[in-house]
C-alpha cells in the first residue's frame, strides 16, 4: 500500500494514478526528482498481478531514472509509468491516446518515451496527445527505436569492464551470457558477434530464441534457470530486474555483472556480497543509459551521429566509478549512486545560493528546450 512515509523515505515528489474505463487504461506515473529538469522515463505495459506490485515497480524505476539520467549528465530528472495491462491484448489506439491526455495534464513535469512492451508505434500515439514524449519515428523527427543505443550503451560499459577485469578492452574470444534476447539483447548480441566473443543466450520467448538461432547459428542456447550457471566472462541480465540475488548469485561463474536490465540486484546489499566474491558489477543505470541519452537529443535536434558520441563516454564514466569504487573500498553500486548523487546535490546547492528573478536568456530564434 502506498502511504506518503514511503513516498518520502524514496524521495519521491509525485505519484499519480489515472484511469480511463472507455478503454481500459490503469497507468500509474511516479516522478521522483525535478532538481536537474522535467523528470524523463519510459512507459512500460506490464499484466501485474497487483496494483500494488505495478505501483512498487514504478517508484524503483522512477528512482532509479532520477539516478541513470544524473550520472549521465543529462539535465533531467527521473520518472517512469506503467500501464497495468496484457500488451498481448489490451493494447490500443484509444487507449495509448488517453494516456498521452493524461501526460498533457501533468503540464511537462513529466516526458515519456518507450519501455518494455511499447513500440514506436505506441509511442505515435501518445504523441497525438502530447509533445512532451519522446522516441518518436525519424519521419516524425524523432529518433525511433532506442534499442540499439541501449545496446550500444551496455557494449560500452562490458569494454570498460573487461578493461578493469583484465587490462584490455578487447572482447575477441569472451564468453558473454545473455539472459534475455528481446530488442535490446538481440542488439547487444549483433556488437558482440561483430567483436568476436562468444555468447550463450537464454529466453522465455520462443519467437526470440528462433529469431537468435536464425541470425547467430554458433551461439548457444541454454534454459533460463541455467544462465547463471554458465562458465562465462560476462552475465548480462538483459530481461526484468532483480535477476542478482541470494539464489543465483552463489551460481555465478562469471567474472564481471554487466547488463541492460533495470535494478539488476535484487537489494543494495548483493552488491557488496558480488565484490566480496570478486565479481566485478557495472552499475546499471549508467550502461543502460545509451537510450535515455539518445531520446535526450531530441530536444535539441536529433543525429545519429551525436547519439553515438555522447554513448560513447559510458565506457570513460564506467571506469570512473570503478576508480570511486576502489578509492572509497565501497562496492561498485555505491560508487555509482555517490556520483550521481554529487551532482544533484550541486545543482541543488546553486539554485538555493540565488532566490532573484528568473531570467529568461533564450535567444531569438533559439529552440524551446523542455
Amino acid at each position: 500500500m502506498l502511504t506518503l512515509e514511503k513516498m518520502y523515505s524514496m524521495g519521491h515528489e509525485e505519484v499519480v494514478f489515472f484511469q480511463d474505463k472507455t478503454c481500459g487504461l490503469k497507468a500509474i506515473v511516479g516522478i521522483h526528482d525535478t532538481t536537474l529538469g522535467p523528470a524523463l522515463g519510459g512507459t512500460r505495459m506490464y499484466p501485474y498481478a497487483s496494483e500494488e506490485e505495478a505501483l512498487v515497480d514504478v517508484l524503483r524505476l522512477s528512482r532509479g531514472m532520477t539516478y541513470k539520467n544524473a550520472i549521465s549528465g543529462l539535465n533531467l530528472g527521473g520518472g517512469k509509468a506503467v500501464i497495468i495491462g496484457d500488451p498481448k491484448k489490451d493494447k490500443s489506439e484509444a487507449l495509448f491516446r488517453s494516456f498521452g491526455r493524461f501526460v498533457e495534464s501533468l503540464n511537462g513535469r513529466y516526458i515519456t518515451a518507450e519501455d518494455v512492451n511499447t513500440t514506436v508505434e505506441d509511442i505515435e500515439h501518445i504523441f497525438t496527445e502530447t509533445n512532451y514524449v519522446t522516441g518518436v519515428a525519424q519521419q516524425y523527427g524523432g529518433s525511433g527505436n532506442p534499442a540499439p543505443y541501449t545496446a550500444l550503451g551496455v557494449f560500452r560499459g562490458i569494454e570498460a569492464s573487461v578493461t578493469k577485469a583484465f587490462g584490455n578492452r578487447s572482447l575477441k574470444g569472451k564468453t558473454v551470457a545473455i539472459q534475455g534476447v528481446g530488442s535490446v539483447g538481440f542488439e547487444l548480441a549483433k556488437l558482440l558477434t561483430e567483436v568476436g566473443a562468444n555468447i550463450v543466450y537464454t529466453d522465455v520467448s520462443e519467437r526470440g530464441i528462433q529469431k537468435m538461432k536464425e541470425s547467430f547459428p554458433h551461439a548457444k542456447f541454454v534454459a533460463p534457470n541455467d544462465i547463471f550457471s554458465v562458465p562465462c566472462d560476462v552475465y548480462a541480465p538483459c530481461a526484468l530486474g532483480a535477476s542478482v540475488n541470494d539464489e543465483t548469485i552463489p551460481q555465478l561463474k562469471c567474472k564481471i555483472v554487466c547488463g541492460a536490465a533495470n535494478n539488476q540486484l535484487k537489494e543494495d546489499r548483493h552488491g557488496l556480497i558480488l565484490k566480496e566474491k570478486g565479481i566485478l558489477y557495472a552499475p546499471d543505470f549508467l550502461v543502460n543509459a545509451g537510450g535515455v541519452m539518445n531520446v535526450s537529443i531530441e530536444f535539441e535536434g536529433w543525429a545519429d551521429s551525436k547519439s553515438r558520441r555522447m554513448i560513447d563516454t559510458i565506457y570513460d564514466k564506467t571506469l570512473q566509478v570503478f576508480s570511486i569504487s576502489d578509492e572509497q573500498n565501497i562496492p561498485v553500486n555505491k560508487a555509482a549512486d555517490v556520483m550521481a548523487e554529487n551532482r544533484i546535490t550541486s545543482m541543488k546547492n546553486i539554485k538555493n545560493s540565488y532566490l532573484g528573478v528568473k531570467i529568461n536568456h533564450r535567444m531569438p530564434g533559439q529552440k524551446r528546450r523542455f
